[in-house]
């Protein structure tokens, strides 16, 4: 199966196939999105090795993953998969394996000069002598899940997402809010934590909403650690316990749940529980949520450093849609 069947089927040239299949941007995207299409349906698979012979090209991208089994890191993979085999790229993952993995090994510059076109990092925070060899990498690069240093990024508002949460409890008439954040020990970025903390406390600023110092708990961005620190705001007299929780994901928010239900406590009567992420055990469970949308932002990452690697010029990237989905975890206060 080649350019010649998929010609036929679009009824375009050869040349505008070949141009669509590479995401050129001189081509219309629904030209693009109508030949990949036809692509996939005929199973062409297109030759990088031939490519790469004729244009000096490795037609792969490099994913930079501080840790492989988190639900943002899998599904924003998902989406820059995508988005590369259909614009027949390789994707050559490098797995940081967290605090205690070889950061220095996915960085040099041999292995990124020789393997890969452009590269794409999740939620990764460099520090000086990472920036330095992408530098002298000269290889386009792109962020996905929270701003790094000089890179384009590609995410969510995390100020915004974190005051549609508050927006919403304070909406149904909570005052008594508690943040469950704090740091992601497995190597994510520290920005996107701190963003959202700060992006909740301005919220409760301007609704007039008090906040108690006491009511910041560390959930660790883990199931485990959600348990952990809600256990901590709601094993407590019920006069000192907060009516709400807004958690940084929906991993900590389940976990708050969950103390929450050992606790005697019912969810929404006595304690409402908002997360962000729009995880699918969220949904089944009926978690109130603030969702993105990773794999469009690894489709989004993904389609830049592409184009950027053969030769366009790079474009700005605007901010990730977010959109609260109210679903059965929230309701008025009880008090």
């Amino acid at each position: 199966m080649g350019i010649q069947e998929i010609a036929h089927a679009t009824g375009l040239s050869k040349a505008t196939v070949s141009r669509a299949l590479r995401g050129l941007p001189t081509v219309a995207g629904t030209t693009i999105d109508q030949v990949r299409r036809v692509a996939d349906e005929l199973g062409y698979v297109p030759s990088s090795a031939a490519a790469g012979l004729a244009t000096g090209r490795q037609h792969a991208v490099g994913v930079v993953v501080p840790v492989i089994d988190r639900w943002f890191t899998t599904k924003a993979l998902g989406g820059v998969d995508a988005e590369l085999r259909a614009a027949g790229y390789d994707l050559v993952l490098y797995n940081l394996g967290g605090p205690g993995g070889d950061r220095h090994r996915a960085f040099r510059r041999t292995m990124l000069r020789q393997r890969v076109d452009a590269l794409v990092l999740l939620s990764l925070v460099l520090d000086e002598t990472e920036r330095r060899e992408l530098q002298v990498s000269e290889l386009p690069t792109v962020v996905i899940g929270g701003p790094a240093h000089d890179l384009r990024n590609v995410g969510v508002d995390d100020h915004e997402v974190a005051a549609l949460a508050v927006t919403h409890l304070t909406g149904l008439g909570h005052r008594e809010v508690a943040y469950v954040g704090g740091q992601d020990e497995a190597g994510f970025s520290v920005a996107v934590p701190y963003r959202r903390r700060d992006g909740f406390t301005a919220a409760m600023e301007r609704a007039g909403a008090a906040i108690r110092p006491a009511w910041y708990a560390d959930g660790r961005f883990s199931f485990a650690g959600g348990v952990v620190a809600g256990t901590a705001l709601l094993d407590v007299p019920a006069a000192e316990r907060p009516t709400a929780v807004v958690c940084a994901s929906d991993e900590m928010a389940l976990g708050v749940v969950v103390a929450a239900h050992r606790l005697g406590l019912d969810v929404p009567r006595d304690l409402s529980v908002t997360g962000v992420d729009g995880h699918e055990y969220g949904e089944v469970l009926g978690l109130t949520t603030v969702a993105q949308d990773p794999e469009a932002q690894g489709r989004v990452a993904a389609r830049a450093v592409v184009l950027e690697a053969q030769g366009a010029s790079p474009a700005p990237l605007a901010p990730s849609a977010a959109r609260l989905v109210v679903r059965g975890s929230t309701a008025p206060p009880c008090r």
